[in-house]
């Protein structure tokens, strides 16, 4: 079951604002979703990419 008083504590980011964020092409972050290397949920045609996914993300690229 899905907590809407939880979801609305948290953070979620476009494919533009994580692009921006990381310094790459929309496409690449796109790319990565695809692959599904990045977590993102579809809302309609958007992607929505939370927080904790994209620093999970990021983590996974740490050495």
């Amino acid at each position: 079951m899905i907590n809407i008083i939880s979801m609305s504590e948290e953070q979620y980011y476009s494919i533009e604002e994580v692009a921006k964020m990381l310094k790459v092409a929309y496409l690449t972050v796109y790319r990565w979703i695809q692959a599904k290397r990045l977590i993102a949920l579809k809302a309609g045609k958007q992607y929505r990419v939370t927080k904790k996914d994209l620093d999970a993300f990021l983590n996974s690229y740490k050495g």
